[in-house]
């Protein structure tokens, strides 16, 4: 947790210097949120003690109440709580009191919610804080602390999205300060949700609103998209990067405790306010507002700003590949390797990764030393080394490695593709033919068995073809892991590579992707987002990058190309399935969003698609989707760990949680 702390202290030590009274941090900062099955253990309480100790003893943390996020063990129960500080005292620790537990969420497998509201209990300190502190025991519990001027009461994250949530009640108590600590993830198009509710909570109740985010990815499939804010009386003053290289990102305002008092007169709320029920107050001997009235003499106060929200295909550009950047540096590999097909999913992969070089290069650009640091280890310069990573081609030579991999069922037309692509991000681009691999391997199986598998062009069975197309998906994946190991070796440096997938949600959903083939990988920056959106976001990439090739990508039919190519037949991705990208798209949200079976789906279906096709018609896509889903469901618990960006993925590692064997033929 060294690592955390030193980024609490930046972060305080950057607040002090902006002239910041009150600094609040993400929640459970102090251990990480993504700890997981890790908060069960009682080393990562102890060791999140010994942190909080040293922050405690930090001269840095003099004179500024900090808000920082740790789990603690109260009664022999385990909450995730916030701790304020001042001045080397704990002024109260406050629990968390609903919890998440949906979706990618699973707090209550590792915490229990604290049940009396507006109660406190006294907390007994471990040893090593008491030495610090002084304290023997702290209030613990829901309750505000009181300063000379001001109160300040704490929600956190999922309390905001509550129906009942606690700034309610506190701000009707005359909570004028409300601070949230979140482990809020990036899914596209949800940014406008979280401002809405943050913006809407100081509307009607009137106060100011501090809001606090993870940024990066926390060593799972979720990436953390920061975008702290700070918002009065319903307007955003002050709003942080969504997606970023830095490591600490500290947002600021000054603002006037005079206007929430204005914004509270009107007699509605008045008349609610006179019969809240009351909370404990903590004080504490400070002001926020400092001494005398000339303290905001030459400060201006934070006005008003327009919200500053990315487009889907700019979201995709940057989440997934700050995701990369963070996996690169912290797994401590030496680059990426992927098998670029020609086809548009391993390209929007490729360009994701060289939006990261972009990204890399400007934070070099800007003299970020820790970015540099990390760009010139991955790329394996030596210890001595000057190189500036601020050439994103250049950076993408050293630690980005595609490879077309082709049959004698490969078109020029993909082979070249896949090269100029590569020649246009800079990266290293190897081209080879496998036809000798796949033939031993149908031979071996020849002699073994007597009988010679052909394709269905010339003659074979349904059986036959599908095994013929496997295999050549198969050999992809062990070609890409020797050639990911081996490649830093054939260029004269150490270490290997990580292997990346690129197979899209509607592929995954439907399972139209074969079984440890190619799209098996190490990670997968694309594996929860939708053609519709990645054709989108090359779109944009062809211009925001100045990639013109990326146009015959787009132009391109999708295709496998596992198939032999006749006068009269080319393999389509979409004939393959019997339903379209975009159709897909519409099963997938029905299917987890909406929560629809296939009865459910049917009847939403008839209003939406009713005007243009029969119900018959609507019945039997329906049918179809579900048959698919069902038979190839069990693929989905080997899908490659996948950035998560999309509400209906159907990752079955914990956010899309359903049985792998199901009944194919539906009674309908």
């Amino acid at each position: 947790m060294q690592g955390n702390y030193e980024r609490i202290i930046a972060s305080i030590r950057i607040a002090r210097e902006r002239g910041a009274t009150l600094r609040v941090g993400p929640e459970l900062e102090i251990p990480g949120y993504g700890c997981l099955d890790h908060f069960l253990e009682g080393d990562t309480v102890l060791h999140s003690w010994e942190i909080l100790g040293q922050i405690l003893a930090n001269e840095v943390c003099k004179d500024i109440v900090c808000d920082v996020g740790m789990p603690i063990i109260h009664k022999n129960v385990l909450y995730n709580c916030r701790v304020i500080i001042h001045n080397g005292k704990i002024l109260l620790i406050r629990p968390k009191m609903w919890l998440a537990n949906d979706g990618n969420y699973r707090e209550l497998r590792y915490f229990t919610p604290w049940m009396k509201h507006r109660k406190t209990e006294e907390h007994f300190l471990p040893r090593i804080v008491q030495h610090v502190t002084g304290q023997t025991k702290v209030p613990f519990g829901d309750a505000v602390v009181s300063t000379a001027d001001t109160c300040i009461g704490v929600e956190l994250c999922e309390e905001l999205f509550t129906p009942a949530s606690p700034h309610i009640l506190m701000g009707l108590d005359g909570v004028e300060i409300f601070t949230n600590s979140s482990g809020s993830h990036h899914e596209l198009r949800k940014l406008y949700t979280r401002v809405e509710l943050i913006k809407e909570a100081t509307l009607k109740l009137g106060g100011v609103y501090l809001y606090a985010n993870q940024q990066g990815c926390d060593g799972d499939r979720l990436y953390y998209d920061g975008c702290a804010m700070i918002a009065v009386n319903g307007k955003i003053v002050a709003q942080g990067s969504q997606f970023s290289l830095n490591d600490v990102e500290v947002v600021s305002a000054t603002i006037d405790i005079e206007d929430v008092r204005s914004h509270r007169t009107w007699k509605s709320r008045g008349m609610q306010a006179a019969e809240a029920e009351r909370y404990e107050r903590i004080e504490v001997p400070m002001a926020l507002s400092g001494e005398g009235q000339d303290f905001l003499g030459d400060v201006p106060i934070s006005k008003g700003i327009e919200v500053r929200y990315h487009r889907p295909e700019e979201e995709i550009a940057l989440g997934p590949a700050c995701w990369l950047w963070d996996y690169l540096r912290r797994s401590r590999t030496q680059g990426f390797f992927i098998p670029l097909s020609g086809g548009i999913d391993s390209c929007a992969t490729s360009v994701i990764v060289y939006s990261m070089c972009r990204l890399v290069a400007e934070a070099a650009a800007r003299g970020d030393k820790q970015v540099i640091a990390d760009a010139r280890r991955i790329a394996g310069e030596p210890a001595e080394s000057i190189w500036m990573p601020t050439d994103p081609r250049e950076l993408a030579g050293k630690i980005f490695h595609t490879c077309y991999m082709g049959t004698e069922n490969s078109s020029s037309d993909t082979r070249g593709r896949a090269k100029r692509l590569a020649e246009a991000i800079g990266a290293y681009h190897i081209d080879l033919n496998m036809d000798a691999i796949v033939l031993a391997v149908r031979n071996l199986f020849a002699v073994v068995t007597g009988v010679k598998p052909k394709f269905r062009v010339h003659g074979g069975s349904e059986a036959e073809n599908l095994a013929l197309q496997n295999i050549q998906a198969r050999l992809r994946m062990v070609l890409a892991y020797m050639f990911a190991q081996l490649l830093p070796f054939v260029r004269g440096r150490t270490g290997g590579l990580l292997v990346l997938g690129s197979a899209n949600v509607d592929e995954s959903l439907r399972g139209y992707l074969t079984k440890y083939d190619c799209s098996s990988a190490d990670i997968n920056p694309i594996g929860a987002i939708s053609k519709t959106d990645l054709k989108k976001f090359i779109l944009y990439a062809r211009d925001a990058f100045k990639l013109p090739i990326l146009d015959d990508f787009l132009n391109a039919v999708p295709t496998a190309e596992l198939e032999p190519i006749t006068e009269t037949y080319v393999q389509a991705d979409e004939a393959d399935m019997g339903m379209t990208y975009d159709e897909l798209s519409v099963f997938g949200r029905l299917r987890k969003v909406e929560k629809c079976g296939p009865y459910s789906m049917f009847t939403k279906l008839l209003h939406e698609w009713g005007t243009t096709l029969s119900p018959e018609q609507i019945a039997d896509k329906v049918k179809r989707f579900f048959f698919e889903y069902a038979r190839n469901r069990h693929k989905m618990t080997t899908l490659t760990p996948s950035y998560h960006a999309e509400s209906y993925s159907p990752d079955d590692n914990r956010f899309d949680l359903r049985p792998f064997l199901y009944p194919v033929r539906f009674p309908y």
